[in-house]
């Protein structure tokens, strides 16, 4: 992991370089700062200011010690409730792992300051994982892709697996050594996974993040992340001080709209979000076929088969111009598009019950990215550059909606003015289910 993210310091480096006729010779920065803005909606649901985020990662964050109350980084890569999230992570080489703040402006409403500290990696349980036993199982995979109201000809793509474990028990110490004997069936094909390269920095020795289990709190609606920043602490340059421009702040909500039945060709649409620079939406359906017997059925809006939930995440602007181009990815003008007619739908199962979970969506409307380098860079190519430190700034605008369940009085949508307005719903609620799980 630490070879991946030096490599990748390396490329940053060359890439706010010169063109390779006419390159400066530059350093990496000995200082490094990334920050991820977040913006998600859960459609449907009002703004719960990221509670369901800190409840959905509070098991995870119980396990390596920390305070559950506090959200803990990484924190905005996949939201949970409607709100904002933010993470900072910074690695210093002049003093690796020592405390920094981040000294913000006012219009985040997180008080004066951000702390950033180390935060060790979560650990396995200590005790040995008792040995399990390998049911039979199947599980059929049906993909679909693109929008508009008919299925397309030459889909779907299908493919059956079958693990026949026979009640085999797995030691979970030699599960390679334990697999012998287990037969693994595959027929039919999907599509092969479009993938972006993980740029994601993850928890690593001699890095410090926010937020923590010293300073974490939920970013308010409405933050502002614009202004001016200045990073202090042990070994920081007296230099690091730099502004954020609206450009690079949080982007706006993505409203997003469904209209139908899962046996009907479901209508997405949605206002479109300011800095966006394309679209991209996935659906997944789950179905309980019969005893360790499943059905899944996925679809994304690409004009091609392969572009699945992997390509949710932070997007360079390489990746995204390549794949507008590819119409992997909708256009920043798009406002719409249409889940097929009944792909979601289902069937029986051999008792001639339906067991199936809601239909899941997910979309995202990519952001900019940008560098801030100091010194910037001569414009004279024969002047030597050696930078101080460097900031990555990253956004992005995410929602996700289910398909087959409503949350009566709870479930909003946004006019033309960006004002809520209250939808008509034919379905029994389960708001009284949600505000259980809530606590409330």
């Amino acid at each position: 992991m630490r070879r991946r993210h030096t490599l990748f310091l390396a490329l940053a480096a060359t890439l706010v370089a010169l063109p390779a006729a006419s390159q400066q010779k530059a350093k990496t920065p000995p200082t490094n700062l990334y920050i991820d803005a977040l913006t998600h909606n859960m459609a449907g649901m009002p703004d719960m200011g990221g509670m369901m985020g800190g409840m959905l990662g509070g098991m995870a964050r119980r396990m390596g010690g920390a305070d559950t109350a506090k959200p803990t980084y990484p924190n905005a890569r996949v939201g949970g409730m409607t709100g904002q999230y933010l993470d900072i992570a910074l690695h210093n080489t002049l003093k690796p792992g020592v405390e920094a703040q981040d000294l913000i402006p006012s219009g985040l409403n997180l008080g004066k300051s951000l702390s950033l500290i180390p935060i060790e990696p979560s650990k396995p349980t200590e005790g040995g994982t008792p040995p399990g036993k390998v049911p039979d199982v199947e599980v059929r995979i049906t993909e679909y892709w693109g929008c508009g109201a008919s299925v397309r000809p030459g889909q779907p793509k299908v493919a059956t697996f079958k693990l026949k474990g026979g009640g085999k028990t797995i030691d979970p110490n030699n599960p390679m050594g334990s697999m012998q004997g287990i037969d693994f069936q595959a027929t039919g094909s999907i599509s092969k996974e479009i993938r972006a390269i993980d740029r994601d920095i993850d928890l690593m020795p001699g890095w410090v993040y926010w937020p923590n289990r010293k300073s974490g709190k939920q970013v308010p609606t409405g933050a502002r992340l614009a202004g001016g920043h200045k990073i202090t602490g042990d070994g920081i340059p007296a230099s690091m001080q730099f502004q954020i421009e609206q450009a690079a702040d949080f982007m706006p909500k993505l409203a997003l709209r469904t209209q139908g039945e899962l046996t009907d060709a479901i209508g997405l649409s949605w206002p479109s979000v300011e800095r966006a620079r394309g679209y991209h939406i996935t659906g997944m359906h789950m179905q309980v076929l019969g005893e360790n017997s499943y059905a899944i059925t996925m679809w994304s809006s690409a004009e091609v088969p392969g572009a699945r939930e992997d390509l949710h995440a932070y997007l360079g602007s390489s990746y995204i111009e390549k794949w507008l181009k590819q119409k992997v990815l909708l256009p920043a003008t798009a406002t719409s598009c249409t889940i097929p007619k009944g792909i979601f739908a289902g069937k029986s199962n051999v008792q001639g019950q339906q067991q199936a979970m809601p239909g899941m969506l997910q979309m995202t409307a990519y952001g900019p990215e940008s560098w801030i380098t100091y010194p910037p860079k001569p414009a004279d190519p024969k002047q030597p550059w050696d930078p101080e430190w460097s900031v990555r700034l990253r956004a992005k605008s995410t929602a996700t909606a289910m398909l087959g369940l409503d949350f009566g009085g709870m479930q909003q949508q946004e006019n033309g003015e960006g004002k809520p307005q209250q939808q008509q719903q034919k379905k029994p609620s389960v708001k009284g289910l949600l505000k259980g799980i809530l606590g409330g």
